[in-house]
């Protein structure tokens, strides 16, 4: 009887959207890494976004079976976002901090929303039709009132994620997120210097992409804003460009080995 109910329980469903919701999550990050990587060291690949990323998985074989999964756990991932916002399991409050990280998994959780939504419509036939949302999205913005200021706030705000990725990546915060307590020390040690790599990388594309909409702000040009994949085109376009982009791109295939260890380790409060 009392293994009924927990098979029925909600929230051990909730928990295992959760971590589905993770491992997708991980697997986008790592078709965008493998990618990058592989137009860095000159065997083949590309620079590109998330939504790049779904329409390679489009390309394999059993593409739409694969990208039906991923845009599922997309979902899943997007739906354990708004319960983070909307119940609290992790207790981050109603003062200004709380309310400020509880907005920010909102606003995660429409992107991955958005995201499912995407490679729903490439499933269809429907999706993958050109365009930038980027720089549409910026256009937008720029049209509105004090568009120039808005444009520049979210690209200091983007910046300002950033050098917060960067504040968990070396102070390893995420380490209080995760029960590596089964682990031996060469494990865990593993596991926080590649969670650390990861995030520190997804901190210089935050802080790349943040940099170019102030620039799209500052000439009134949303031409100028660049997404996840024009940025990584961008710092390729440095000097020593294909070694930073190689770098980045290694950084983004350990972010998405991150995401899919938080997939098994993450503690997640879902009652």
């Amino acid at each position: 009887m009392t293994q009924q109910l927990t098979r029925q329980d909600p929230s051990t469903w909730v928990e295992r959207l959760a971590r589905f919701g993770y491992a997708a999550k991980g697997v986008v990050y790592g078709i965008v890494g493998l990618l990058a990587a592989q137009a860095a060291f000159g065997a083949g690949g590309k620079t590109t976004d998330t939504e790049g990323a779904l329409q390679t998985v489009l390309t394999q074989p059993f593409g739409k079976f694969l990208l039906a999964a991923i845009a599922l756990g997309l979902l899943s991932y997007a739906l354990w976002r708004f319960v983070e916002a909307i119940k609290d399991p992790e207790n981050k409050g109603t003062n200004a901090k709380g309310i400020f990280q509880r907005l920010g998994y909102a606003v995660n959780g429409f992107i991955y929303a958005g995201l499912a939504f995407s490679a729903v419509k490439l499933i269809l036939g429907t999706g993958g039709g050109g365009g930038n949302a980027t720089q549409d999205g910026t256009a937008t913005l720029l049209s509105q009132p004090f568009g120039q200021w808005l444009v520049g706030t979210v690209g200091a705000f983007i910046i300002g994620m950033g050098f917060y990725q960067f504040y968990r990546a070396f102070t390893a915060k995420f380490r209080k997120e995760m029960d590596l307590h089964q682990l031996s020390k060469t494990e865990e040690k593993w596991v926080l210097g590649i969670s650390g790599f990861g995030t520190a990388a997804r901190g210089v594309v935050f802080c790349a992409i943040g940099f170019f909409l102030i620039q799209a702000a500052r000439n009134n040009n949303p031409n100028e804003a660049r997404g996840l994949g024009e940025a990584l085109q961008a710092l390729s376009q440095q000097p020593f460009g294909k070694w930073i982009l190689g770098i980045v791109a290694l950084g983004l295939i350990a972010y998405s080995i991150y995401m899919v260890l938080q997939a098994r380790y993450r503690r997640l409060k879902v009652d």
